[in-house]
């Protein structure tokens, strides 16, 4: 299990424009990396939208917020026009990075069981190090309390 303080894993995914995105090139800058289940679902959207309405507050903290899921590219651009989002989208299409993070785990609903993405975020710091976790993440005031972890960085 990932802790705060050790070295975010690196990886490389394809994101919502066809560019393969690489958390390693954005060191020098804090990285908001925010994991959800499903493009275009009640929760993910509004956590989606939650981050876009602070983007600017985000970019002026000098910080870059990815949000990443299973689905494809082409999912994930159909996801940001729909919703006019202004956050990039990362496609782990093989889960590899969810499970690096530890967020692909065993869920149940109604009875049955079955392997999906746990809502979590992860603010990485300048250095590449996990500055901030959160785990079983709730949506409302999610993005509020995430943008001042981030000032919080700085100051």
């Amino acid at each position: 299990m990932l802790s705060e303080g050790r070295k975010a894993p690196d990886f490389k995914l394809p994101d919502d424009s066809g560019k393969t995105l690489q958390l390693a090139r954005l060191k020098g800058r804090p990285v908001v990396i925010y994991f959800y289940p499903k493009d275009d679902t009640s929760g993910c959207t509004a956590e989606a939208k939650d981050f876009s309405c602070l983007a600017g507050d985000f970019a002026a903290a000098g910080a870059e917020v990815i949000g990443i899921s299973p689905d494809s590219p082409a999912s994930h651009a159909k996801f940001k026009a729909k919703h006019d989002l202004g956050v990039r989208l990362a496609a782990d299409e093989d889960k590899a990075v969810a499970q690096a993070y530890g967020v692909w785990v065993e869920k149940s609903m109604y009875g049955r069981k079955y392997m999906g993405v746990e809502r979590s975020t992860f603010l990485v710091d300048k250095s590449g190090k996990l500055a901030r976790i959160w785990r079983k993440v709730k949506v409302p005031g999610h993005a509020e309390e995430v943008l001042e972890a981030v000032k919080a960085l700085k100051g």
